[in-house]
This record gives C-alpha cells, structure tokens and sequence, in this order.
C-alpha cells in the first residue's frame, strides 16, 4: 500500500504545482499531510522525473518552469476467491499435464487435475 500512497502524493502534488496553489513548503506539507523533509522528498522525486520545479517568493507557490505533465493512473482491481482458485489452478494444472504426458489418457488427466486442484481449493 505504501506505493499506492506515494503514488497519490505525487499526483497530489503535481496537480497543486500545476495550479500554482501549493503555497509555501511548510503549507504544502500540511496540505499532503506530510513532514517538511517528506515533502521535499517528494519534490525532489518529480525533479528527477525532470519536472521544471521552480519556487516563486512572491506568490509563495511552486510551479512548473515550462511544460511538464505526469498521467498518473491507480487501477485496483478486488478478486474473489474463486478467481483466485482460477488462477493459481492456471499455473499448476500445467505442471499436472506435463507431469501425466504420455502416461495415461485424456479422461485420466482430467480426473487426475480436478482431483489435483479440489485438494488445492
């Protein structure tokens, strides 16, 4: 989770930086609900993705020096219990199949592999 949580800040932070409504670093940190050295952190993060960050004094924002733009897309996707059965039954029916191969015939290997994966579910 903790990627998941970073990648949230720096979207955060981005979409602030770009609005030019970050406020200073001590605002911006309460903002992320961060430390000051945390969110300094993660500015330094979007320097090295080369974002053009700049601090203007006087309206007390970060902005971006010229063009710069960061598509940050989080996808979370809940599988149930029987997908899971599905998929770890994918990986191991293989290995079943290349273990019977010439040994006995096709309705063997279908009792054997659902014998196989009932004892795995």
């Amino acid at each position: 989770m903790n990627t998941l949580k970073q990648l949230e800040r720096i979207r955060k932070i981005h979409n602030l930086i770009k609005l030019e409504a970050t406020g200073t670093p001590s605002d911006l940190s309460k903002k992320l609900h961060l430390s000051i050295r945390q969110t300094f952190t993660l500015l330094e993060q979007l320097r090295e993705l080369e974002a053009p960050i700049r601090f203007d004094r006087r309206a007390k924002t970060y902005y971006y020096d010229g063009e710069f733009e960061i598509n940050i897309n989080i996808s979370v996707h809940v599988l149930s219990q029987g997908d899971l059965v599905q998929i770890y039954a994918g990986r191991s029916t293989v290995n079943i199949i290349r273990q019977l191969h010439g040994k006995c015939s096709e309705p063997n290997y279908l009792r054997v592999i659902k014998k196989r994966l009932d004892a795995v579910g």
